[in-house]
C-alpha cells in the first residue's frame, strides 16, 4: 500500500462523535425507511436472476482500512480524493469509509475464501465526506453496493438488465438518463440520473467490475457487475421529501413518516433566513472543505443550514486596497462571497440567533486579522 505522508488525522473526540452518528441503514440503529429501499434493491435483483444466484449481505465496521477504500479498488495514489480535505483519516493505515465500496475488498476475499458460482454482494452502510450543503448533500450519506461476481461472462447487457430492474423497484414510473462516467474499480462505466422536476438527480454509479479489482481480492477469471447507490437520495425521490435533513429529524411528525415508502406529508413550511459572509481564505478552499467547516463550527446546530453557496471568488490582489484591509487579508489570499441559507424544520428563527448563527460560521470561516461582526471577533 502507498505510504499517506503526514496524515491530517481526525481526534479523539472527532472520531467519538463520527462513530456515534445512527448509521439509518443498520437495522441494528433501529427501523428506518431507508432499509426499505435496500431491501427493494436486493429482493428485485434476487427475483429477476433467481436461485442461480446466491445473495450474500456483507455489513462491516465504519473504519476500514485506508487500501480497501482506494488502493484495492484501484485508486491512483495521487488521487484528490485522498487528500485529508476530503477523508477521515483515524490513523496511519485506516479511516472512515469514505463510501460503502470500501466493504466490497473484505466481500470479495470472503468470496474467494467461500466460493459460489454466482453470487450478489449487498453492502449496505453511512459513509462520510466532507461534502456541500444543500438540499440533496449530507456528510454522512447512506449507499449501497451491490457487486455480481459470476464464473460466467457478464457483459454491457447484463448491466443494462441490473439498471432497468433497480428502477423499477426502487424508483417505478420516474424518467431515467445515463452518462457515461470513469471510476477505478469499473470498466465501461455509467451514471444513472433520476427526474425530480426539472432537475436531474444523480442515484448510482455502475459499470462492469474491473477485473484487477477481482484479481486483487483472489477471483481472477471471474466476471461482474459493479453498482453503488445513493439511498438517501433515492428514498427521498420516492417519498417525495424535498430536504434531506429531513431523513434524521427528531419531531415525532416526521420521524413517524420515516418507517415507510408512503410519500411524505409536510409537517410545516418555515421561513428561510439569508446571510451573506465576505471572507479572505487560503486559496485552498471549495464548495465541500466550505460545508464541512460550518457543520464543524456549528455543531449540533448545524441542522439549521439548508444551504451554502459560494456566491463569488476574487483574488484579494484584485480587490481595492480599503476592501484589502477591511478583510485583514493576507497575501496570497481569495476573497469569497458565501451566502448561508437558515431554516429550522421545527421552527422559525429569531433575526438574533440567525446572527450567532453567521457569527460562528465568519469565525470559522475567515482567515484575515479583523473581524466583521463582534460576536466572530470574540470567537475569533
Amino acid at each position: 500500500m502507498p505510504a499517506q505522508p503526514q496524515l491530517a488525522v481526525l481526534s479523539p473526540a472527532q472520531l467519538e462523535r463520527d462513530l456515534a452518528i445512527r448509521d439509518l441503514s443498520d437495522p441494528a440503529d433501529g427501523p428506518h425507511a431507508i432499509q426499505l429501499i435496500a431491501d427493494a434493491a436486493a429482493g428485485a435483483l434476487a427475483s429477476a436472476w433467481g436461485a442461480r444466484c446466491e445473495v450474500r449481505w456483507c455489513r462491516g465496521p465504519r473504519i476500514v482500512p485506508i487500501a480497501d477504500n482506494y488502493d484495492r479498488l484501484g485508486y491512483d495514489p495521487a488521487d484528490i480524493t485522498r487528500d485529508a480535505r476530503y477523508t477521515r483519516y483515524v490513523d496511519g493505515t485506516r479511516m472512515l469509509r469514505a463510501h460503502a465500496t470500501a466493504l466490497v475488498p473484505a466481500a470479495l476475499r470472503r468470496l474467494a475464501a467461500d466460493p459460489a458460482d454466482d453470487v450478489l454482494l449487498v453492502c449496505p452502510g453511512m459513509a462520510y465526506r466532507r461534502d456541500v450543503i444543500d438540499w440533496q448533500h449530507t456528510g454522512t450519506p447512506h449507499q449501497l453496493d451491490l457487486w455480481r461476481v459470476s464464473r460466467r461472462p457478464l457483459a454491457a447487457s447484463d448491466l443494462d438488465e441490473m439498471i432497468a430492474t433497480l428502477l423499477a423497484a426502487v424508483v417505478p414510473g420516474l424518467p431515467s438518463r445515463q452518462l457515461v462516467r470513469t471510476h477505478p474499480y469499473t470498466t465501461g462505466g455509467r451514471q444513472v440520473d433520476v427526474a425530480r422536476g426539472d432537475d436531474w438527480v444523480e442515484v448510482w454509479e455502475c459499470g462492469l467490475a474491473h477485473p484487477d479489482v477481482l484479481a486483487g481480492a483472489g477471483l481472477r477469471g471471474r466476471t461482474g457487475l459493479a453498482l453503488g447507490m445513493g439511498l438517501d437520495r433515492l428514498l427521498m425521490l420516492r417519498k417525495e421529501i424535498p430536504d434531506i435533513r429531513l431523513l434524521r429529524s427528531a419531531d415525532l411528525r416526521v420521524a413517524s413518516q420515516m418507517h415507510d415508502l408512503q410519500l411524505y406529508r409536510p409537517v410545516s413550511s418555515q421561513p428561510a433566513i439569508r446571510r451573506d459572509i465576505s471572507i479572505a481564505v487560503d486559496g485552498s478552499e471549495d464548495a465541500e472543505t466550505i460545508g464541512d467547516e460550518v457543520r464543524e463550527a456549528l455543531g449540533a446546530d448545524a441542522d439549521a443550514v439548508e444551504d451554502v453557496a459560494i456566491l463569488s471568488s476574487t483574488p484579494c490582489a484584485e480587490l481595492p486596497v480599503r476592501a484589502v484591509a477591511r478583510l485583514g487579508a493576507r497575501p496570497g489570499q481569495h476573497n469569497l462571497l458565501v451566502r448561508v441559507v437558515l431554516r429550522r424544520l421545527d421552527r422559525s428563527i429569531t433575526d438574533g440567533e440567525a446572527n450567532d448563527l453567521r457569527d460562528r460560521i465568519y469565525a470559522r470561516l475567515h482567515s484575515g486579522d479583523r473581524h466583521q461582526w463582534a460576536g466572530a471577533a470574540r470567537q475569533a
